[in-house]
């Protein structure tokens, strides 16, 4: 079995110019998924407006399959904001990008426990996305658009400590100085918070709203949700 130096070895090629936080949060990711049982591999991180643009010919004007559907500039790749991972199967040579694997026997999908890991860290889980599923990337948009970002807009230090803060075991920060109101159909239902583009609410005004139940388990610290 590879050490977590030899794991982290691998990926470094691919760390360069990622934004610090970026950096900072994927070294943290590699740790804590190794910890786990589950040995990763960066397959991608900071990607030029040339690499970009060739990536997106794929499956259009250039043989093989689309794999994104962003062009040059309009990637979080572009901007040292995202990277892509797979899992470093045991003979520690060979990777896979196979989803539902299971390779520390844990009865959890190895790449559920990344992704897992990855959004505690603060990243955003392409998983997560509603079209075009990208199960291999994880980002830090801090609340921009690759608009923004292309027009030179950047994290602000604020957002930046915040993260790190996260990332290095801090709470994330929470701005209470920006109240917000939480309403269905027009109905004030309660108060939440904003920060970093980020809406906080108690979940059982909104859950119980819309018909369901909210019960919470203190041994899991689990909130369950059901709605029959």
């Amino acid at each position: 079995m590879l050490t977590l130096e030899q794991v982290k070895s691998k990926s470094a090629g691919k760390l360069g110019n990622l934004h610090p936080a970026v950096l900072a949060g994927t070294t943290e990711l590699i740790r804590r998924c190794y910890n786990r049982g589950v040995p990763i591999l960066i397959t991608q991180g900071m990607r030029t407006i040339a690499q970009q643009n060739e990536l997106y010919a794929q499956g259009r004007t250039k043989k093989g399959d689309i794999v994104t559907n962003a062009r040059g500039g309009s990637s979080y790749h572009n901007y040292g904001l995202a990277i892509d991972f797979a899992l470093l199967l045991p003979d520690g040579k060979s990777v896979s990008w196979d989803i539902n694997w299971d390779g520390d026997g844990d009865k959890v999908a190895d790449w559920q426990e990344v992704a897992q890991e990855g959004k505690k860290l603060g990243f955003e889980w392409g998983g997560d996305w509603t079209t075009f599923k990208d199960y291999a990337h994880l980002q830090m948009s801090f609340g921009l658009t690759t608009s923004e970002l292309k027009a030179g807009k950047r994290p602000a230090a604020q957002q930046v400590k915040a993260a790190l803060s996260r990332i290095n075991g801090g709470e994330p920060e929470v701005n209470k100085d920006i109240p917000i109101n939480i309403t269905l159909n027009g109905r004030k239902l309660t108060n939440g918070l904003m920060d970093n583009a980020t809406t906080y609410a108690p979940v059982r005004a909104i859950a119980e709203a819309l018909g369901a139940q909210v019960t919470y388990d203190a041994r899991t610290k689990t909130v369950n949700i059901v709605k029959e």
